[in-house]
């Protein structure tokens, strides 16, 4: 019998092999915290910040920018900004669009250089 996670690739159906995640999953008793809406906006936001070069990614631990890759992403938040409009609490609604805000700036500082 094999281990699971000792396998960097896997075979998906078609054939074509897969990168899954290294490692074990957490100890089931181990608690992670909760998610809620301003957790995986925030998740989203550090997502955006790697992609701009802003912060090192975190398996890596290298700054590069991929420009096309953080629009998609900003895009991707601007999109649940919109169809979340009129759902979301107000502390919610100001997070996103304070940081919706901020990592346009930023992108657009980016592509200047």
């Amino acid at each position: 019998m094999t281990d699971e996670w000792s396998d960097d690739q896997k075979t998906q159906p078609d054939g074509r092999e897969a990168n899954v995640a290294h490692g074990p999953p957490p100890p089931a008793d181990e608690a992670l915290p909760e998610i809620d809406f301003g957790m995986f906006v925030m998740s989203l936001a550090s997502s955006v910040l790697v992609h701009l070069g802003e912060i090192e990614h975190p398996e890596s631990q290298e700054r590069t920018a991929n420009l096309p890759l953080a629009k998609q992403t900003l895009d991707l938040l601007g999109m649940l900004q919109s169809k979340t409009r009129g759902n979301l609490t107000q502390e919610e609604t100001q997070v996103l669009e304070n940081l919706l805000y901020d990592l346009r700036m930023k992108y657009v500082d980016a592509k200047k250089r």
